[in-house]
């Protein structure tokens, strides 16, 4: 009975939220792999525009070792890395032999990493909503304040 916790990211606003998902729900990420899109009607709480989708980016197992692209199916085992997912060398050409996952998603997978997907020509808000503060940054009523302060 495998339970995730699905990471959205909206490149819209720059934001990630988490949510939980558990049986029968959860069973439907079950096969996918890394690059895969799934409807975000999926997740209920998730309030996506009709036709928005999820794309698998990545994601991590019980233990921590990060989801490769590069390593077939739902195996973990070591590889040696030199760069991302998964290893970030101290000097340039340093490798190291690290524990990762494969990129299908398998009961063994804790987090799911995903980009929300916006249909063709949304021109609406972002899903994820931003703060007070960074909506006065992208529409410049901070720099405005803070003339009329001055």
């Amino acid at each position: 009975m495998p339970t995730f916790k699905i990471v959205v990211s909206d490149p819209l606003s720059g934001k990630a939220i988490q949510y939980e998902v558990k049986d029968p729900l959860a069973q439907r990420f079950v096969g996918l792999r890394i690059g895969d899109t799934i409807d975000a009607s999926i997740l209920p709480d998730l309030k996506a525009p009709q036709g928005a989708k999820l794309k698998i980016t990545g994601g991590s197992g019980i233990e921590g070792a990060p989801m490769v692209p590069g390593v077939p199916g739902q195996v973990k085992k070591y590889v040696i890395l030199a760069d991302r997912p998964g290893y970030r060398p101290k000097k340039e050409g340093e490798r190291r032999k690290k524990l990762v996952r494969g990129n299908v998603v398998s009961d063994q997978i804790v987090q799911i990493n995903t980009v929300l997907i916006y249909p063709e020509g949304y021109k609406g808000p972002p899903v994820i909503a931003l703060g007070a503060k960074e909506l006065a940054k992208l529409t410049g009523q901070g720099k405005q304040e803070a003339e009329q302060q001055a």
